[in-house]
């Protein structure tokens, strides 16, 4: 009957290894043996937990992402890396395009290169590089290697790599005018050459990924997809291609007529798919259903699944595989790690492994349907399920009567944003170019530590606040000293800015190890959403009030918003996600009040998922927009006009959402630019954005420290693009991975370089 597979493993380990093995090895303080020791053992590990597999995937495992890693075999290095292309590269040249650099003071320092979104996730992938004439060489050989490692130890290897045509579409063009889907011809030999040697390793499938499947493709896009998979056919080599994140859609002649052994479908999110293509999928075809969700945390509704199963399994017998919907990058790695959960919460979920316990349960249960031990199974699964939906959690009849009272009215700030401007110009008396940053500050290993000593009860709350307040004076006499006009409290008390606000809140839980992978060795905690959300107390206002009391000068109120929160968390799966937004669009709507009446003039509500969330097909936009520009609303349309509201977003392409983002209304819109060189301006400028904006101008996901005039000249593109009078300077994100002297050096360089414009400024006006 029905195989199981799995698309790709959590890579950073279940106590997070492979982060603390890169930092170590980033700062000097470990060497590349034990980096890749650590790797090695990272691996094993995985693919012994997946030992009931019938295929376990290989080539799921990156030093920093796999995208990054697929350009490093295929050659496509930029040439500021230090690269040369005909050479093999090795590792430091792998960090150094993430990075800017590899080990501490082993080389010199470089642009890193541009970091965007995976799709509709929060996980990062390193933006691929092409030239005009573009080569590409097998130049690294890491999946090759690690199908033979998998081999000896007795795996089923199924290697996973991403597609031609995805890896073409994710890419960018050095050169504008240049066709990324004209270098198809020159890119496939070499993925032949990569499957043949995957096949001579061992390999009998490959996983190939092709999840922009799921977009709507252009004619050219889709139409390339047949003739490419007929020259990748190598013998004795059967392709499972991949497609995830939604439905085929108008793909779905386009996945049929792939000359392929297998196709996988994502039957969570396109779950219309399947009887579509039971009825014309090829005899010869194996059929992937992706029935567990890979995506989010809740246990399937194994009963259901198994219903939708069973027919299948009838027509197609061993042709059907099950697997989850997508790689479980996505969730934390084990629920049996967790000891603190509510006991009520902790039956409800399912992390990696436990979904690949779901799948075999579901393989079982197509086999033995009568055996006791899975009735059973299916039983208790039956009851969690009843017992969840009857919860207190859910049934807060308080915040659904406030959220049903919403209406447009609720979320529309009553001045004009052109007036309101005058006024606040009026409150706040900033110089042209004015300098602040986006908020947090270095989380020294002194913070972490009260942090860690406070959550444990082993502090008392007023030496905790003592502590944090020391660290809010010092981040305000820093910024008094470098020189910012607008200042910030630097979020000392923060560990997250999700984590944080969703434990003020009612409606979340908490894991301890729950640790997902959003890029490089970046991981967070995602907050569970179980139930309905809203704000009990105040939750910033007191760290704000006391950060405003030691200076004359602004300091913003630091907030984030709804549909960043919805989209950072692990979100409630029994009611619409737009539901749960507009409750924690009320709960942040009542901090923006607090923060006011207590003499916060400025504040800013961060909504860096925007972008992320929309939906892969332009058919569901307009209602996502519509809800998430209204919860953003919600937050602040009753502020007075002299309050300013700031937004920040992080890398997205926004040409697609410049009418939702001038629809937030926000006064001053912060966005990542520098790694693109400003091109992302070009949304604002061809849209003719009315507000203000402060681009990004220096990359903080890098150690390196921008030197004046490199500011300058990014500043300079900015105002070709936007009136210099409404334009702000920052950097491109928070500091509260960077260190205080690499910070303190930065922010002073971003600032001489406002001065030095300012002057240029008034020179030209005079």
């Amino acid at each position: 009957m029905a195989q199981i597979h799995n698309l790709g493993f959590p890579r950073i380990g279940a106590k997070r290894e492979l982060k603390f093995a890169l930092e170590a090895y980033w700062a000097g303080n470990s060497d590349l043996p034990t980096l890749l020791a650590t790797g090695e053992n990272l691996r094993r590990a995985h693919w012994q937990r997946q030992a009931q597999l019938n295929w376990v995937p290989v080539g799921d495992f990156a030093w920093y992402d796999q995208v990054l890693s697929l350009s490093a075999t295929l050659g496509v290095i930029p040439a500021r890396a230090g690269f040369t292309p005909g050479q093999p590269v090795d590792l430091d040249t792998i960090f150094r395009v993430a990075r800017g650099r590899a080990q501490k003071d082993c080389c010199a320092a470089n642009a890193a290169s541009e970091m965007t979104k995976w799709f509709d996730t929060n996980y990062h992938y390193l933006v691929p590089e092409f030239e005009a004439n573009q080569q590409f060489r097998l130049s690294y050989r890491q999946i090759i290697d690690e199908t033979r490692e998998a081999r000896a130890q007795g795996r089923n290897a199924k290697p996973v790599i991403i597609g031609p045509l995805t890896y073409l579409w994710l890419g960018k063009c050095t050169e504008p005018a240049t066709d990324k889907l004209s270098l198809l011809e020159n890119l496939l030999p070499v993925y032949r050459q990569l499957l043949q040697e995957l096949h001579d390793a061992g390999a009998q499938w490959v996983q190939i990924d092709e999840p922009i499947l799921s977009l709507d493709l252009p004619i050219e896009w889709a139409q390339a997809f047949e003739p490419c998979y007929h020259k990748l056919q190598i013998r004795g080599l059967n392709q499972l291609v991949a497609n995830y994140f939604g439905s085929l859609g108008n793909n779905l002649s386009v996945a049929l007529q792939l000359p392929v052994a297998g196709l996988h479908i994502d039957a969570v999110r396109g779950a219309e798919d399947i009887n579509r293509l039971l009825d014309r999928l090829s005899p010869h075809k194996v059929l992937s259903v992706g029935i567990i969700n890979g995506r989010n945390i809740w246990r399937t509704d194994l009963n259901a699944a198994l219903e939708r199963l069973v027919p299948i399994a009838e027509r197609l017998g061993d042709r059907l595989w099950l697997a989850p919907s997508c790689s479980l990058l996505h969730v934390p790695v084990d629920l049996a790690a967790e000891t603190a959960l509510p006991e009520d919460v902790k039956p409800w979920l399912a992390f990696a492994q436990q979904k690949l316990e779901e799948l075999a349960l579901l393989a079982r249960a197509l086999r033995e349907p009568a055996n006791p031990e899975v009735q059973a199974a299916l039983a208790e699964n039956r009851a969690q399920r009843a017992l969840r939906q009857q919860s207190p959690r859910i049934n807060q009849r308080a915040v659904h009567t406030r959220v049903a009272r919403l209406g447009d009215h609720n979320a529309l700030r009553p001045t004009a944003f052109k007036e309101r401007i005058k006024i606040q110009q009026q409150t706040f008396t900033l110089p042209p170019l004015p300098t602040t940053t986006i908020g947090s500050f270095p989380q020294t290993a002194e913070i972490r530590r009260a942090r860690r000593l406070y959550k444990a009860q082993e502090l008392s709350e007023r030496d905790y606040t003592a502590l944090m307040q020391q660290e809010i004076k010092h981040a305000i006499r820093v910024q008094e000293e470098i020189g910012l006009d607008v200042l910030v409290h630097g979020e000392a008390e923060r560990n997250d800015m999700v984590e944080y606000f969703g434990e003020q809140l009612e409606g979340f839980v908490f894991t301890q190890c729950g640790w997902v992978q959003s890029y490089g060795s970046r991981c967070v905690k995602p907050p569970i959403i179980v139930g309905d959300v809203a704000r009990a107390q105040p939750i910033t206002v007191e760290w704000a009030r006391y950060a405003q009391s030691l200076t004359n000068k602004p300091v913003k109120g630091m907030l984030t918003g709804p549909v960043t929160i919805l989209c950072w968390s692990f979100v409630r799966d029994d009611q619409p996600r737009s539901t749960t937004a507009q409750q924690i669009a009320l709960a942040i709507r009542d901090e923006v009040q607090d923060l006011e009446a207590a003499g916060i003039g400025i504040i800013q509500i961060d909504e860096p998922a925007l972008r992320e969330g929309l939906p892969l097909r332009k058919k569901d936009w307009p209602h996502y927009l519509a809800w998430a520009t209204h919860a953003f609303r919600v937050c602040c349309a009753e502020v007075a006009d002299h309050t300013q509201i700031h937004t920040h977003m992080c890398y997205a392409e926004f040409n697609d959402i410049m009418e939702a983002i001038t629809a937030l209304d926000a006064d001053v819109i912060t966005i990542e630019t520098s790694r693109s060189k400003m091109e992302l301006l070009d949304a604002f400028n061809h849209f003719a954005y009315p507000n203000h904006i402060g681009p990004g101008v220096y990359d903080i996901h890098s150690p390196n420290v921008p030197n004046q005039g490199w500011i300058e000249g990014l500043i300079t593109r900015a105002a070709e693009k936007i009136p210099a009078q409404n334009l702000w300077i920052n950097p491109d994100c928070g500091l509260k991975t960077r260190g205080w002297p690499e910070t303190k050096a930065a922010l002073t360089v971003m600032v001489q370089a406002a001065k030095s414009l300012r002057k240029k400024l008034e020179g030209a006006a005079a």
